[in-house]
This record gives C-alpha cells, structure tokens and sequence, in this order.
C-alpha cells in the first residue's frame, strides 16, 4: 500500500510543475530599474517593488533623500556616495545624488546589464502639464529614455489617502503589456492617478499634455533682522481642453501621456534656415 503511494506523489509533483511552466509560457522574466525622486523609504516605491517582483528581477537604485522639483538635475561634483543593500530579495542601492544622476549610475556602473524597463515611482502628488519639466520623477524617465529603454514615470494625486498598493499593481499589469504601447526609443511614459478613492476612477485616457504656464506667487517679506526673502505658492490649474492630462484627472480618469525628449521644432526648421542664411551673408 505504501509502495503504491509514491508513485502517486510523484505523479502529483510531476503534474503541478507542468502547470507551473504552462503558466510561465509567455511570462519573459524581466529586469526592472525602480527609482523615483522621492528618497528611497517613499512607500509609494516599496509598494511598486512587491508588485514588480512578481514580473522579475527589480533593483532599486533611488536617492538618499526627498528631491522633489530636481528637475533633470545632474550630481557633477564631488564623489557620489552609495550603500547597497539586500531587502524584500532584491538589491537597493541608495545614492547621494540628485535623482536623474542616480537613474544614470545604476544603467552605466551599478547594474550588471542594461534593464529591460525603468519604472519611476510612485510619486507623492500629480506632475501635469509644464510641470512635469520641473519633475525629478519625470526626468528620471527621460534619463532613460537617453538610453532607448522604455520608462513610465507614476504619480499620485494629493487630496486622499493614496492606495498605493492598488495603483501599483495597476502599474505592474502596465508594465507587463508595455510592448503594446510600441514606444518608439526617446518616448517614455507618464501616468496620474486622480486623488480621489479607487472605487471613483472612472477610467483610463491617453491624453496630451496641457501647455498652459503654471499659475504661481511669490510674496514679499522681511525677517527680524531686516533681511528680504520671498515665499512662493503654487496653485492648480483649472481643468480647460478636454483630452489634456489635467482635464483627464479632474474628471475622475487616470492620464497617461506619452512624452519625448526630442525638442526640435521640426515646422520650424525651413523658415529658420533661410533666416540663418542670410544672418551668415551680413556677417560676411
């Protein structure tokens, strides 16, 4: 009786690692740059690194500290100082540098080969419109894209309690199917989610991004001693063209915007050549 039950055992192991490997048929393993400009303890980045797990190898290379509004900053002076450490099964890399600067040392010298994707995330508060040139989150998708790998750049909308770990798991199925979006190399990704409840979503829009100027103040004050200094504020944009990544959220809808860092004016460029030949014959 006991004989007869091993080779049933074995039959049952047999059978579940078929399943397991018809399961993994049309699963690539991938490797996954995860980053963000938020600092390395932001929980919109751990939440992004369980999600991304399950799709393959992730190592996060990220910033020490929060440097929100870095922009596309680089770290040129003086050493870069960097700790690397085993958690979640995965290799963390926390960089004293400014966020594009650490998207760039993990793809030249801190990752054995180049990733297949670079996911930047989650960020605390949506970066629509011009602002996304002030964006260290964005510029660390665009560093990327320097390099012609794809990249999505996340953000979260202020205004509620972020549920993290269901955008990123939204972000994981975006990922997964990236090649569907048949980014071109220079393009990248930049995706908000609305601040309000899940349940609220009402959907997902390719959108553009709106190009109006941001609305800000700066007031004037004096300190104790006498010295002037400034106080900015800054104020959302009301939503105006339909289509555009700021209408997208106000109305309940998470926005992704393909972007590029190609900033040639192309229509420009005949008129611009005749005016440039004439400015060399009055030089001349």
């Amino acid at each position: 009786m006991r004989n007869e039950r091993i080779p049933r055992i074995f039959a049952i192991v047999i059978l579940t690692l078929l399943i397991s490997a018809a399961h993994a048929v049309g699963q690539p393993v991938l490797r996954i740059l995860l980053t963000n400009d938020d600092g390395i303890d932001s929980p919109g980045l751990v939440a992004l690194f369980d999600k991304l797990s399950a799709l393959g190898t992730v190592t996060v290379a990220a910033s020490a500290k929060n440097q929100s509004g870095a922009s596309h900053g680089l770290t040129s002076e003086g050493p870069i100082w960097v700790e690397e450490t085993e958690m979640k099964g995965g290799r963390w890399y926390t960089i004293e540098a400014l966020p594009a600067t650490c998207v760039r040392l993990a793809l030249e010298s801190l990752l054995p080969e180049k990733p297949d994707i670079v996911v930047v995330g989650i960020n605390k508060g949506t970066t629509t419109g011009v602002v996304t040139f002030y964006s260290g989150t964005v510029a660390c998708a665009r560093e990327a894209a320097f390099s012609g790998l794809p990249a999505i750049a996340v953000h979260y909308g202020k205004g509620t309690v972020a549920d993290y770990e269901w955008a990123a798991g939204f972000v994981a199925n975006l990922v997964r199917d990236i090649k569907e979006a048949r980014l071109k190399p220079g393009r990248f990704l930049n995706v908000n989610f609305p601040a309000v409840p899940k349940e609220q979503i009402k959907g997902v829009l390719v959108t553009k991004q709106d190009l109006r100027a941001t609305v800000e103040n700066y007031e004037k004050r004096q300190d104790p001693q006498g010295r002037i200094f400034f106080m900015r504020s800054f104020k959302e944009l009301e939503p105006a063209d339909r289509g555009t990544d700021i209408w997208a959220l106000a109305n309940g809808y998470i926005s992704i915007t393909p972007l590029q860092f190609d900033q040639t004016d192309v229509r420009a460029m005949k008129g611009l050549q005749s005016w440039a030949g004439k400015l060399w014959k009055h030089l001349n």
